[in-house]
C-alpha cells in the first residue's frame, strides 16, 4: 500500500533525524519506530552518566523519555517538527549500568497538540522511569531539516 511506504520512510527519516542531532554524541543511543505512534530507544548507562551518589543522573532519564515520547507522536506528523512543550517526569528506580531501554507511546491528539507517554526499564525489565510530555506542531518543516531523509531518496 503506497500510504504504508510513505509511513514506512516517514519513520526511517525519523529515525535518521534523531541520529544526526548532535546532543546524540554525547548520550550515544539508537531509535527505532516501529509503527504509528511508537518509538523505542535503547542506550546503555556508564559510569559518565553518574551522579556524585553513584547512580545515572536525571538528565538521562529526562533526555531518553522526552525523546521517547516525542517520536512516538513526531510518527503521527509529516510536515512539521514538534517541540516539546511540558513534560512530567517520575523516577521510580535508579540505575547504575547496563542497557536501558525507552518506549514511548502516543496517547492523545491528531492536531496541534500531542499528548504521549514514556517508560524507562533496566535491563532485567524493570520500571525505572516514566514520563508524559505534550508536543505541539512548530513552523520547521521536517523537509527543511539537513538529518530527516532516508539514504538514497
Amino acid at each position: 500500500m503506497v500510504e504504508d511506504q510513505g509511513a514506512e520512510l516517514h519513520y526511517r527519516a525519523l529515525e535518521s533525524l534523531y541520529a544526526s542531532a548532535p546532543i546524540n554524541t554525547l548520550f550515544p543511543s539508537r531509535l527505532t519506530i516501529p509503527s504509528r505512534g511508537l518509538a523505542r530507544i535503547e542506550f546503555d548507562v556508564e559510569e559518565r552518566v553518574y551522579h556524585a551518589a553513584g547512580a545515572a543522573h536525571g538528565t538521562i532519564y529526562f533526555k531518553m523519555l522526552d525523546d521517547a515520547a516525542f517520536y512516538a507522536a513526531n510518527s503521527l506528523v509529516s510536515d512539521r517538527f514538534l517541540l516539546t512543550t511540558g513534560f512530567n517526569l517520575h523516577f521510580t528506580a535508579p540505575v547504575r549500568s547496563g542497557k536501558v531501554i525507552a518506549q514511548g507511546r502516543w496517547i492523545s491528539g491528531k492536531r496541534r497538540v500531542f499528548v504521549a507517554e514514556a517508560n524507562l526499564t533496566n535491563e532485567d525489565g524493570e520500571e525505572i522511569g516514566r514520563g508524559t510530555g505534550t508536543f505541539m506542531r512548530s513552523r520547521i518543516a521536517l523537509s527543511s531539516l539537513p538529518g530527516y531523509g532516508v539514504a538514497g531518496r
